[in-house]
């Protein structure tokens, strides 16, 4: 492929993530205003990303943590979001729907970038360095913020229990010490605000 080709395919690809900003999700930005887009969630993980620098595992290479960020959920753009405690049934849907999204939208750009950006997203889905579990906690970390500064947010909204949430803590703890101590204590005082239900459903 010629450069003047490639560099038409990589346009195309940079228009066509442009379609994540209209895939609205759960969480309400921090001013409770409205429910934030899915490229504005890549975009803050990102950023936090490279603000809490000093909590990822010593050696983490940070790009490609941010590449994996800003790359994670472009598959939304077909599959749509999914919230995060639907049930097992709308996981597994929602898993197909993803990868027939990454087949398509990754293979806009030329092959050999097309390989390497689709292989960062499989590494983020699969959770197999430190980048990747790193890159997760993040992705777990920022909606519970958001429903903290809300009120409890879509934890409130659609009666989150302790019991569901703590998994999320525990990926959490995978990707970063410091940070999973940090949600653990967060996820406390929700209980205490009355933001979580303290058990089962």
């Amino acid at each position: 492929m010629g450069s003047g080709e490639s560099l038409e395919s990589q346009l195309r690809f940079v228009l066509e993530a442009d379609r994540l900003k209209t895939v609205t999700r759960q969480s309400r930005i921090a001013d409770g205003s409205r429910r934030e887009n899915s490229a504005e969630h890549s975009w803050h993980l990102a950023l936090m990303a490279l603000v809490l620098a000093e909590h990822a595992p010593p050696g983490t290479d940070l790009c490609r943590v941010s590449a994996m960020l800003l790359l994670h959920d472009l598959v939304e753009i077909d599959a749509g979001d999914l919230f995060l405690y639907a049930d097992a049934g709308a996981h597994a849907r929602q898993e197909e729907s993803e990868r027939a999204a990454a087949d398509r939208i990754f293979a806009i750009l030329p092959a050999p970038q097309a390989a390497g950006l689709r292989a960062l997203w499989e590494e983020f889905e699969e959770r197999r360095t430190p980048e990747a579990r790193f890159a997760r906690a993040l992705d777990r970390l920022q909606p519970m913020l958001l429903n903290m500064q809300t009120g409890g947010g879509t934890w409130t909204a659609h009666r989150v229990t302790l019991d569901q949430v703590i998994p999320n803590v525990g990926l959490i703890e995978e990707g970063s010490s410091s940070l999973g101590g940090y949600a653990r204590a967060m996820v406390a005082e929700a209980v205490a605000r009355g933001f979580l239900a303290g058990g089962g459903r």
